[in-house]
């Protein structure tokens, strides 16, 4: 069963096979055992790829739910055993929201192991990876202004299961060097950060195009940039003297920790998109989940509600 599922959620013999650490010949013969047993074909077999057959795809949604559920059932089963859930989280927002806070996590449930991970790639629960994720980007379903700044990810792969609690707003805010803006001119307004190289975000390649339009001030190519790949690279850039970056305002806290940065206009601009804490929904009742759910909203609150009193400079 587990050689059927993990090949039929791959589409692959040999990625089953690296997943379930046997060889590829290995998981083929699981598969045709299986099929000899259900007497059914659950694979058309090509010479480069294999596809679900109608009844492939029919079984494995039940196999994969079933797996699941054994899987939850046997944690439930555990109780208050020492567990370790696995936490997916955006890599600036695991280093600069959620690195600091996990001693008191720890200290809260020290039953719980916490395992981090980070990636910016849509959560997909079906690879059982991951039991909570943190993720930014727009609700299914859900209308948002036209002309909000836009955000470039997504949050899941399939809603399949999935439960989304709202975190906070994404509302973009650009940050300097203090040093930097002592020796050039004075950002007074929006339209002044155009005196200073812009620094762009690879996985938020609109960020500084749509606040400029929201202040109705035109392309961001007014102005000479820098681009980086990740907002903590954007921020180590503007630290160091190398232009504006433009962040979310969930950051402002640790960043203006240090006397070197500063906010020089503030922005009150939501994105179409807000971050979201994403968990199972047939994880109702598995107790460390739930544990670590309830633990993310209550400092997300505190977070949020301090944000807001964040001075703009």
């Amino acid at each position: 069963m587990r050689a059927f599922e993990s090949a039929a959620r791959q589409l692959s013999f040999t990625e089953a096979a690296h997943e379930l650490h046997i060889t590829q010949g290995a998981v083929s013969r699981q598969v045709r055992t299986l099929e000899q047993f259900l007497g059914v074909r659950l694979f058309d077999r090509f010479t480069r790829r294999i596809e679900l057959t109608e009844k492939g795809r029919n079984y494995f949604c039940v196999v994969q739910d079933s797996l699941c559920n054994i899987e939850q059932a046997t944690k439930l089963t555990m109780g208050d055993a020492h567990r370790r859930i696995t936490l997916d989280v955006l890599p600036t927002l695991c280093t600069l929201w959620l690195m600091p806070l996990l001693q008191e996590f720890t200290e809260a449930h020290p039953q719980i192991e916490l395992r981090i991970d980070s990636s910016l790639d849509p959560v997909d629960f079906r690879s059982h990876q991951a039991d909570v994720a943190i993720r930014v980007g727009r609700l299914p379903g859900r209308q948002y202004p036209a002309d909000a700044p836009r955000i470039d990810l997504d949050l899941a792969q399939s809603w399949k299961d999935v439960q989304a609690d709202f975190l906070f707003p994404d509302v973009l805010v650009p940050v300097m060097s203090r040093k930097l803006l002592s020796q050039g001119r004075p950002v007074e307004s929006a339209a002044d950060v155009l005196h200073y190289r812009l620094i762009h975000t690879a996985n938020r390649k609109h960020a500084w195009a749509d606040w400029l339009a929201q202040h109705r001030l035109g392309s961001p190519a007014r102005a000479p940039s820098l681009d980086f790949g990740h907002f903590f690279m954007a921020i180590r850039a503007a630290k160091d003297c190398k232009g504006i970056a433009i962040v979310p305002k969930i950051f402002l806290e640790s960043i203006l920790v240090d006397a070197e940065m500063v906010c020089p206009f503030d922005s009150q601009l939501e994105s179409a998109g807000a971050y979201y804490m994403l968990t199972r929904q047939s994880c109702a009742n598995d107790l460390a989940v739930q544990q670590t759910r309830r633990w993310i909203l209550s400092v997300a609150n505190r977070f949020s509600d301090r944000a807001e009193a964040v001075p703009g400079a």
